[in-house]
């Protein structure tokens, strides 16, 4: 094996990087080729067809079946003249990947042979298997109709010769079975909220759409290493492996030069990306060794979601044309930086107004100022469920370590936002205020500087933080879905905004003047809120004892963290909102368990095949090597030279055969713990007990491993180790 990944490690340094061949000098010119845009639509559909997929896209208004047959005729003319032979409808299972089924474009033809055809029929809905798809219990395998249906909001697109349109996913019955149903309900909900929020301050506004750019983090192994990984292969992540001599200890790869190879396949990512209509902004080196970022430029939320698991997906297609593999697991490697990706969220009206910035005189700035004082009560109040909108089996290794932030939901708001609440909360406004309180108040919130983006430091170890016009939730993870934290975190928003709107309305009543009513509202807020509001080091044992005294839950255990979907405040939450109902949050419940449970399952039996199969018989040979060298020696030299010359070698034989009796022990205890929670029906009690009783053999196991790695021959190691993934280019 050792002789394999020096072979490896010889044809990468010879590989020649493969040229990208760009077809236009500006991106403009080919910016969305493959998308069934507004352009293409204005070209392809009658004026009526037109009209109402744009009224659709807009106002979500629906559109009937003849309208359907118009859009279809033209979308597959405009598909086939691009090379599209096949369709499928595309959505996001809860498998935090995508899913389609392609069916090609012909019918039988009146002479026996067949015809192209597309129909609205076809283009608006779908009939997969629904039981195969994880449901929590909603589907069964005896219950197998599901339906897809079209999201006319989000462009069809194409991809290798198939027209791609995008599609929720539900069951026969209406329950959500997929991210973007409620996803799409979560943000018509905030829209609603918001809208009515903002008639306080412009009448005008009739529209409020969240925004959406995501960072993604990942890594890029090569393609030769990464296959001789069977862990990596199986579970995204390395089960074992000491860490390198240096990694990231000299921070000297962050945002340096990209390696010439990493960067064709980037410009290959992007060539591509910018067909699809996905406006890729930034790259650069992130952190660790091997691990780089993509960003694009901010777009409506439903639209940002697509383009990022559509992005996930071309990026392990591209990445095999430059001999590379991607990962997207959360914590492929223990001691360096884990990958996530930032949410950065934010509210616009149709008016151009960015809710999150702040104005330039002071009513705008009370606008700022009470969506901002909203979303922390939302959070507040909420933080359990958002907590488990972004837990996982993977970013549970993430989270509190190397720049990710703590599982302790806290807001981050800067110096000058925080100081703008501590006046409206010293002000005097719990009676009527006179016109000298009410102008000096208006002074102060006056005063928020416009740039704040340039006015307020950046917290790394802050869950949800505040930088200058959105908020960045850094704490999800780099294979999830977008919309698992944005519906958690848009529903609780809008769900705070009608209470707040109610209790501003009641006080209105009472004959308090507008802006008082407000005032009073956001001053109550302010004192609530402040608990969850900090601005410090949250990696500190302090903060962990502080958010203790403040009420703010630390919940680490994933399984305890998804029980927070059942709860009945939770399930009040959702329906309050008309976002998921209990049975659709319940199921949800139910299939982050499966998945936490099966991804240790599989962690477990991987790490208990490579340690029995492939670490424990190179250790046995080389032990076995090492007492046929001290036999030699006590054939060659006296008793006084030999107990000179083999006492090293003893050490070396007992500590290894420790290892290996520890590895072996741990891995039979680890079998009969799995088998022991295999047989519990209960999926949260499943999932306990794996937490609770499996996952910890995989450290233990680990550590062993890990010491053999240092004390075996590196000739004889089976694995390539860390630094070999972690320094290829």
């Amino acid at each position: 094996m050792a002789v394999f990944r020096f072979k490896a490690l010889e044809e990468v340094l010879s590989r020649k990087p493969l040229e990208v061949i760009r077809e236009h000098n500006l991106t403009s010119d080919y910016y969305g080729n493959k998308v069934f845009d507004r352009p293409k639509m204005k070209k392809y559909l009658s004026r009526e067809a037109y009209r109402a997929v744009c009224d659709a896209i807009d106002n979500s208004s629906p559109i009937d079946r003849k309208m359907a047959d118009q859009v279809a005729q033209g979308m597959k003319a405009w598909a086939t003249e691009n090379g599209a032979t096949h369709y499928t409808h595309w959505f996001h299972p809860l498998t935090d990947g995508t899913a389609e089924k392609h069916d090609a474009f012909i019918i039988h033809g009146e002479d026996g042979g067949v015809v192209e055809a597309f129909s609205g029929k076809l283009l608006s809905q779908q009939e997969p298997d629904a039981s195969s798809f994880p449901s929590g219990g909603i589907r069964q395998t005896f219950e197998a109709r599901g339906y897809t249906a079209w999201d006319a909001s989000s462009p069809a697109f194409i991809v290798d010769g198939t027209l791609c349109i995008p599609t929720v996913f539900i069951s026969y019955t209406g329950e959500a079975l997929d991210y973007k149903t409620p996803f799409l309900r979560a943000l018509s909900a905030v829209d609603k909220a918001a809208t009515e929020v903002c008639q306080y301050f412009d009448k005008t506004v009739t529209k409020v759409q969240a925004t959406l750019g995501w960072e993604q983090e990942y890594f890029l192994i090569d393609e030769a290493l990464y296959m001789a990984r069977p862990d990596l292969v199986l579970t995204g992540r390395t089960l074992m492996g000491h860490a390198s001599s240096k990694d990231q200890q000299l921070d000297d790869h962050y945002f340096s030069s990209i390696p010439t190879r990493v960067y064709r396949f980037m410009e290959d990512l992007e060539n591509e990306a910018y067909k699809l209509g996905v406006p890729v902004k930034t790259r650069h080196n992130e952190v660790a060794p091997n691990q780089f970022e993509v960003a694009p430029l901010f777009e409506e939320a439903n639209l940002a979601n697509d383009h990022n698991q559509l992005l996930m997906d071309i990026m392990k297609k591209i990445a095999r044309r430059h001999k590379f593999m991607v990962l997207f697991h959360e914590k492929p490697f223990a001691g360096v930086n884990g990958s996530g990706k930032h949410n950065n969220w934010s509210l616009v009206t149709d008016t151009g107004v960015n809710l999150y910035s702040p104005g330039k005189n002071p009513k705008t700035n009370l606008q700022f100022l009470t969506f901002v004082v909203n979303t922390l009560k939302a959070v507040y109040d909420n933080q359990d469920v958002i907590r488990a909108s972004i837990i996982s089996a993977g970013n549970a290794h993430r989270l509190g370590v190397n720049e990710a932030p703590p599982a302790i939901l806290s807001v981050f708001l800067g110096s000058e936002v925080s100081k703008m609440l501590d006046l409206m909360e010293q002000a005097v406004v719990e009676r009527k205020m006179t016109p000298d309180e009410k102008t000096a108040l208006k002074l102060n919130i006056g005063r928020i500087p416009e740039i704040i983006l340039d006015t307020t430091d950046r917290n790394r170890t802050s869950p949800l933080a505040f930088t200058g016009n959105r908020f960045e939730f850094r704490a999800v993870g780099s294979s999830a879905n977008c919309a698992a934290s944005m519906i958690s975190l848009n529903a609780a928003l809008a769900a705070q905004l009608k209470k707040f709107k109610t209790e501003v309305d009641a006080l209105i009543e009472k004959n308090v003047k507008k802006d008082e009513a407000i005032f009073q509202v956001l001053k109550r807020l302010i004192i609530e809120t402040r608990p969850i509001r900090f601005d410090g080091n949250g990696y500190s044992d302090e903060w962990i004892q502080e958010a203790h005294k403040r009420g703010l839950t630390n919940v680490t255990s994933v399984p305890e963290a998804i029980a927070a979907y059942t709860r009945k405040d939770v399930l009040k939450l959702f329906a309050s909102v008309d976002v998921l109902n209990k049975n659709e949050l319940e199921s949800r419940a139910d299939v982050e368990y499966e998945k936490y449970t099966m991804k240790v399952q599989i962690e477990a039996r991987v790490l208990g095949d490579l340690a029995v199969n492939h670490i424990v018989p190179i250790a046995v040979q080389y032990q076995t090597s090492l007492m046929e060298n001290v036999a030699r020696l006590r054939d060659l030299f006296s008793a006084e030279e030999f107990d000179s010359l083999a006492e090293g070698r003893l050490d070396l034989i007992r500590e290894v055969g420790g290892h290996i009796s520890a590895i072996k022990q741990k891995v039979k205890d680890m079998v009969e713990a799995r088998k022991k929670a295999n047989v519990i029906d209960d999926h949260a009690a499943k999932a306990k007990a794996y937490e609770k009783n499996v996952y910890p053999f995989l450290d233990e196991i680990r550590y062993h491993i890990d010491k053999l790695e240092l004390a075996v021959d590196n000739e004889l190691w089976p694995l390539p180790k860390y630094r070999e993934l972690l320094f290829v280019k």
